[in-house]
């Protein structure tokens, strides 16, 4: 049996790479509007990172992680990275960012790796573009990453967006919370799904965020955080939305939303593009001000955000929002003959100077061959070269939209081919 791609995976061949450079550019341009520079960070790490900053008791590192081990004999394990911003807050530390600017705001474009089933818009290796604000706890930044997402999803023509807001609290109101969720599943306990019953007293909010159609009914009545949320909590979150409200930012109130990670603090939030169903998160993200301390940093208070960039592109595609293919204005050179050969060569090196696309034969065609190969790949212009054009010293311009031809001197074609197409 021929050797498969592994399940989960994905090619992207040449016909796809066109819709990935249009949404890396807008992407690229949102993030340059609102004040972030790319970093980019190893696609695996040290497992200690994951297990620190995740969070033990979440579905990502108990059940979704790629960990490997080096063989050279010692404990150390690396895990394929299944988020980044954990890769973000290291490299923040490692290279000393908090003690050379005050607010670090970073973005990055780059494939993660969970072994999750996969469905649609859903991969074991994804992509994901994602920006992280580290050195400011105030509102202002938590409603500034929500509009930006909104702005960019709408710079698409996606208009069918929903946001989910909710504040999940601090390690000072957190706790009391917590044990009011443990009374309420007790009871029910031996009906919640093995995880949730295994969650019960290690993280009960992840409870409410069950995909279990048994555990949803059994949350119904639950207590909400928003009614135990510290005096902190409560004026940082009623802030956010009054900025929302401000910014036009219409979104729902959601008690369920938790996110799946425990690093989250206060403000989290997802960005919905609801024609997508079941799966219709795009975006997603919130505060996390107590991960970089956790790592052994200075206190630093963050917020971030991932999208899932294969769910984006599915979404594009299900509303024919993604652009037809550009051509660019090229060239091609026909050579009759071998002398013909090694002057068409020149030609198309020097056009290619000028960052022209340009192309010859290397198969040995027939005229009429290349000919109808030129107008395969929508060249706008063919040069002709054979032995009477070799004699003659010149060469002839074909206009392929037009069929009209013109005779130019040889020693002049790269300059008058480069004028055509640049203008």
């Amino acid at each position: 049996m021929a050797i498969r791609k592994p399940k989960g995976t994905q090619d992207f061949l040449p016909e796809q790479i066109g819709n990935w450079h249009f949404i890396e550019q807008y992407m690229r341009d949102i993030c340059k509007t609102y004040g972030f520079n790319e970093i980019r960070t190893p696609v695996f790490e040290d497992t200690k990172l994951f297990l620190r900053g995740i969070g033990e008791t979440t579905d990502v590192v108990q059940k979704e992680m790629y960990t490997f081990s080096t063989g050279d004999h010692t404990d150390q394990t690396f895990t394929l990275r299944p988020e980044n911003t954990a890769s973000a807050v290291r490299a923040y530390l490692e290279n000393k960012v908090y003690g050379k600017e005050g607010l670090t705001k970073w973005f990055y474009i780059g494939p993660m790796f969970r072994h999750d089933k996969p469905q649609a818009g859903r991969y074991r290796q994804f992509h994901q573009f994602g920006a992280e604000v580290l050195g400011s706890q105030s509102p202002v930044v938590d409603s500034e990453v929500i509009c930006m997402i909104l702005q960019l999803l709408r710079s698409f023509g996606l208009q069918d967006l929903n946001v989910e807001v909710n504040s999940v609290g601090c390690p000072n109101c957190r706790p009391a919370y917590r044990e009011k969720l443990i009374a309420f599943f007790e009871p029910k306990k031996e009906q919640l799904c093995p995880d949730c019953q295994e969650r019960l007293y290690k993280n009960p909010l992840r409870i409410l965020d069950c995909k279990n159609e048994t555990c949803k009914d059994l949350s119904v009545g639950a207590p909400e955080i928003h009614e135990h949320l510290c005096t902190e909590c409560h004026d940082h979150f009623e802030e956010v939305k009054t900025l929302l409200d401000a910014a036009n930012v219409q979104y729902n109130l959601n008690p369920r939303l938790v996110r799946g990670l425990d690093y989250y603090t206060k403000t989290a939030f997802e960005v919905q593009y609801t024609p997508l169903g079941a799966q219709s998160a795009v975006a997603g993200g919130g505060r996390y001000d107590g991960l970089v301390e956790q790592l052994e940093g200075p206190s630093t208070p963050a917020i971030g955000f991932a999208m899932g960039m294969e769910r984006l592109l599915l979404a594009l595609e299900k509303q024919n929002l993604l652009p037809e293919p550009a051509v660019d204005p090229s060239v091609f050179v026909v050579a009759l003959g071998d002398v013909a050969k090694v002057e068409a060569f020149k030609i198309v090196q020097s056009v290619r100077e000028h960052y022209i696309p340009c192309e010859m034969d290397g198969q040995g065609k027939s005229m009429k061959a290349q000919l109808k190969y030129a107008n395969k790949i929508n060249a706008k212009y063919v040069i002709i070269l054979g032995d009477d054009e070799l004699a003659n010293g010149e060469a002839i311009v074909r206009f392929m939209e037009t069929s009209e031809q013109e005779t130019v001197p040889l020693s002049t074609i790269s300059e008058h081919i480069t004028s055509l197409v640049k203008g």
